[in-house]
């Protein structure tokens, strides 16, 4: 370290600084409440972030989970009834109200351990973060799927799926799926239940204190660039080229309905995780950076982290939202069931 500390010294800061003042994904809980002595003297009471956090996090979690458990149940079952008449985006549709239906029903598991502490056991634990990540990944790179195929059929007039292979696009589907699941291999190697320094059992990560640094830094950066920077830059230049096709007028008024509404969820999509990155990334520079005192820097920033990752699980119950209000044809079809 700059200061001359020797490696033990190094290794003794890292394990703090980590272990306190970063959490990587939604489902991730890193102990943020040590009470231990800041470098420079200063002292790390995080008993006021812990009470915001028990406070706060269960509400919306309990709220996002009323809401999106119907909703997302409703768009499920409406598109079943109909699956005689479904388009490309309804099958996309389907397997993302399915993913984001699944990703809601962990959040009582995550909502106890916000509350007092993680109560169910290491294989509940592992299930319920490889469950969500899957289901929070599968619902990122449909809505991909489903920009690519509008940006085919408005911007180029040809369909990068045929609704007379209805197949091809359950493969796509399929490949997502096992694609997400790929990215949950770390949950089922790393999830563990410990206790925290004050005695609470907390499902979190359990990287081990010599590769530490090194697992989080590439698994924040695997969430950074695969969760959000790649399909944020294909969203971007899809929507884009499909807004300067719309403006000129030549599309008919169903294509523009329809492209509105799936517009309207990729908006969702940055509201709500573009926040959480960058804080994530804010924190990530700041644990690189001990010469700040806990008060002014490490408790604000961990509410910013569960404040901006509650953006993270609304955005999965406002989809069914979306479609009751912008969908003409989810609308009629809700009304007769």
């Amino acid at each position: 370290m700059e200061d001359g500390n020797d490696s033990s010294e190094g290794a003794y800061w890292w394990h703090d600084a980590f272990e306190e003042y970063t959490s990587e994904y939604p489902w991730e809980n890193y102990s943020l409440y040590h009470n231990e002595c800041c470098e420079g003297g200063y002292f790390c009471d995080l008993n006021e972030v812990r009470k915001f956090e028990a406070l706060f996090m269960p509400i919306v979690l309990s709220l996002t989970f009323a809401v999106g458990i119907p909703g997302n149940g409703l768009l499920v079952g409406v598109l079943l009834r109909r699956w005689r008449t479904w388009s490309v985006a309804d099958i996309f549709i389907l397997h993302l109200g399915i993913a984001d239906f699944l990703l809601m029903m962990t959040l009582p598991l995550w909502t106890v351990q916000y509350a007092d502490e993680w109560k169910f056991g290491h294989l509940i634990c592992k299930m319920a973060g490889s469950l969500y990540t899957v289901n929070f990944y599968s619902g990122i790179f449909l809505l991909v799927c489903i920009s690519l195929d509008r940006y085919f059929s408005v911007v180029h007039a040809t369909q990068m799926y045929s609704r007379r292979k209805p197949w091809v696009v359950h493969v796509s589907c399929l490949v997502v799926w096992l694609f997400s699941l790929l990215l949950s291999i770390p949950d089922w190697i790393f999830l563990d239940v410990a206790q925290d320094e004050l005695d609470r059992q907390q499902c979190f990560r359990n990287y081990g204190i010599e590769d530490m640094v090194h697992w989080i830094v590439l698994s924040r950066s695997i969430f950074h660039t695969v969760g959000f920077l790649i399909p944020s830059v294909v969203l971007i230049f899809c929507y884009a080229s499909i807004f300067h096709r719309l403006r000129s007028g030549n599309q008919n008024l169903q294509k523009q309905r329809a492209c509105k509404v799936i517009m309207a969820v990729v908006a969702v999509f940055f509201v709500c995780l573009t926040p959480f990155n960058i804080t994530l990334f804010i924190d990530t520079i700041y644990s690189r950076n001990p010469n700040e005192t806990c008060q002014t820097s490490a408790a604000p920033l961990v509410k910013a982290i569960r404040v901006t990752q509650s953006l993270v699980y609304i955005r999965c119950s406002l989809i069914p939202i979306l479609y009751a209000f912008l969908g003409g044809k989810f609308r009629r079809q809700l009304q007769v069931m």
